[in-house]
């Protein structure tokens, strides 16, 4: 099923008479392919959760308009929506078993829609068996561990057979390693079931590792909409550069002159054509290539070992960070006793924005 969101804006007025009115979400366009998974991404206050309530229905947009596939949904009420929504909290009812807490959503279907025993019953195990919790029917979710209680929440979702998968932060409460785990298990499931699915989340890594789509959002606007590695390759400004990335990007003050790019006194970089002034530096961890005469030149602050990889950590006047971090190879790593340590850039991975970071500069 298809989505599309055209010009959606969602204000909360102000509580107070010192509060201002509130714009969580300020004219969204965006569609949705059918049988895709799309991650909102964004900080904490963002509107991410806002965008899905409105699709949800749970909220009422103050203007623009919301499709599901031809069909405008923008005033129909949650129940006549045909989505499945998925909380950060489970929401699993304590006293039912798993097998009930599945059941529910189909054991209130009126009229028409209504099922008979035996086809609720073969639906709930169906679903069970997708998400792999078949032989966890009988316990109550105490019983459960987190990541069993979310697939509960999963299946309950999934058994009425919805047009729109919507997922809140459905990872954040388990542990690292659960949480890698069961967000293989989404893509798996949403990929065997092609229902088109809207995740939301805080945590880049999970939107970059399971959806089709990204949409960085930030204070209701939204500032980059593509396949993950193009936002990560080619952030289209300096918070998405930011927000995107594990080791975080390096940003240095810099300057164009004369064709190239400057940190500090010394040229790192050709960038024929632009225009000269200052600007912002972005260096990718991945972004720095050990160099005994390499054109940056900086102070070695230690190395951490990390297996494959060497995390460099260093310092530069011209980086407001408190530390440089640069990922190179284990067999390349450099002397730690040495003061210094020089490396040349890779082109690919460094951005130059503007000094407002507004904007990348081409």
């Amino acid at each position: 099923m298809k989505v599309v969101l055209r010009n959606v804006t969602k204000k909360f007025p102000a509580r107070g008479k010192k509060d201002r009115e509130v714009t969580a979400v300020s004219d969204f366009s965006f569609e949705i392919p059918d049988g895709q998974l799309v991650a909102l991404l964004g900080p904490s206050g963002c509107g991410k959760s806002t965008t899905l309530n409105l699709l949800c229905g749970l909220q009422r947009p103050d203007s623009g308009q919301i499709f599901f596939g031809e069909e405008e949904v923008t005033q129909l009420p949650p129940e006549k929506r045909g989505v499945g929504m998925v909380f950060q909290n489970y929401a699993l009812y304590p006293h039912l078993t798993v097998l009930q807490n599945i059941l529910f959503p189909l054991q209130n279907l009126k009229g028409a829609e209504k099922l008979s025993k035996a086809e609720m019953n073969r639906r709930a195990r169906e679903a069970a068996e997708l998400v792999q919790i078949g032989e966890l029917l009988d316990r109550k979710p105490a019983e459960l561990s987190g990541g069993q209680q979310q697939r509960v929440a999963i299946a309950r979702a999934l058994v009425k057979m919805p047009r729109i998968l919507l997922m809140d932060e459905p990872l954040s409460n388990l542990d690292a390693r659960l949480r890698l785990q069961t967000r293989e298990e989404i893509r798996r499931i949403q990929k065997e079931t092609g229902i088109t699915t809207v995740f939301v989340t805080h945590d880049q890594e999970e939107a970059m590792s399971i959806s089709d789509r990204i949409v960085v959002m930030r204070e209701g606007l939204v500032q980059q909409i593509g396949r993950p590695q193009e936002v990560y390759d080619q952030p289209a400004n300096l918070f998405v550069a930011k927000f995107l990335g594990s080791p975080p990007i390096n940003l240095f003050e810099g300057r164009v002159s004369g064709g190239r790019v400057f940190i500090g006194e010394e040229a790192v970089l050709a960038a024929p054509g632009l225009a000269g002034g200052e600007v912002t530096v972005g260096v990718r961890p991945e972004g720095f290539l050990l160099k005994a005469d390499g054109a940056l030149g900086c102070r070695l602050r230690g190395v951490e070992v990390l297996g494959r990889d060497v995390s460099v950590l260093a310092a530069h006047e011209a980086c407001p960070g408190a530390v440089i971090r640069a990922i190179v190879n284990a067999q390349e790593r450099p002397d730690p006793a040495a003061d210094t340590v020089r490396f040349d850039l890779k082109p690919g991975k460094v951005f130059l924005f503007d000094k407002t970071g507004d904007q990348r500069l081409l």
